[in-house]
């Protein structure tokens, strides 16, 4: 299967299932052609809204078609959308409204664009929501997938997509388990938790890292919220090396918070090495950039190895 983005992928799978379900609309900030929201707009454009930049007030009138039995899906670029939280807790999740936020062109991964354009605080907001579901698929299977299963979920939900192609790492009879994570590889010698445009890299790290007779295990996370704590447990105890986290997002407040809260909460001592952001993005292509923050293979091998002494 050849590499896609997810942003594709929601752009391709929600005009599907506008096909099946005539109450799916798709609101969207002026960046149908980035957010892939345009292919609904042309096959359903009377359930398409083209809002303008103005993502507070797209919020707000989702929230209306939502009261109204609509299952509104709004877009824009992850970090714009998102940093309309106020609106997002008050008119979204405390009413508990069945709209789901499409967060594209997440993390340095976007490229050249930098920082300004680069969702990289936006799971740890969405994750702070109490009835928020945060979801990040690590490839097109598991997006479309996810995508399915959020047209029938009700409530407030948030999912993020890539502008980069993503590899496929699972086969294609997989399914999204909301609150579920998935082992990709097996090993007891560390446990690598990776999500999204990560993941990828996690898995060419234990296939080198294998190579050196070093065993990895592969766990890939794309139910941020909620969160699969056993997966978590279960690794602390029998991966003898402990945990590496790897996320294209801030290390604080993602994935990497995700785990140690776990942990901590399960009285589980095991050593945790988190792999991510703590700075502001920078300018380059997608692979500089993945490269540069050490979440591409090499890099996570090289984690990954520092951490276990080797």
């Amino acid at each position: 299967m050849s590499a896609k983005a997810t942003r594709q992928v929601f752009g391709e799978t929600i005009a599907k299932l506008g096909e099946k379900n005539p109450n799916i609309v798709v609101l969207d900030a002026d960046l149908s052609k980035s957010t892939k929201s345009d292919i609904f707009a042309k096959k359903f454009p009377e359930r398409f809204f083209e809002m303008g930049i103005q993502e507070a007030n797209m919020v707000g009138v989702a929230a209306g078609m939502a009261n109204a039995g609509k299952i509104p899906f709004i877009c824009s670029f992850s970090c714009f959308i998102t940093g309309r939280f106020d609106q997002i807790r008050l008119s979204l999740a405390y009413s508990n409204a069945n709209v789901c936020i499409v967060g594209s062109h997440a993390g340095v991964g976007i490229g050249e664009d930098g920082y300004s354009q680069q969702g990289l605080e936006d799971i740890a907001v969405m994750r702070s929501l109490p009835n928020m579901v945060v979801i990040q698929p690590a490839d097109e299977i598991e997006c479309a997938s996810a995508l399915e299963f959020l047209a029938d979920y009700e409530g407030p939900s948030f999912i993020r997509t890539t502008r980069q192609n993503l590899m496929a790492v699972h086969g294609p009879d997989f399914k999204f388990q909301l609150g579920k994570s998935d082992t990709l590889r097996e090993g007891d010698d560390v446990a690598i938790f990776a999500t999204g445009g990560a993941v990828q890299g996690a898995v060419q790290a234990h296939e080198a890292l294998k190579a050196d007779g070093i065993h990895a295990r592969v766990v890939n996370v794309a139910s941020l919220k909620p969160f699969d704590a056993e997966a978590v447990v279960d690794a602390a105890k029998s991966c003898k090396g402990g945990i590496v986290t790897v996320e294209d997002h801030q290390i604080i407040g993602g994935l990497g918070s995700a785990v140690a809260e776990a942990m901590a909460e399960a009285g589980v001592g095991a050593r945790l090495l988190r792999v991510g952001l703590d700075s502001f993005g920078e300018s380059g292509t997608p692979e500089e950039l993945y490269r540069h923050f050490g979440l591409d293979g090499a890099g996570i091998e090289k984690s990954v190895r520092k951490f276990l002494g080797k």
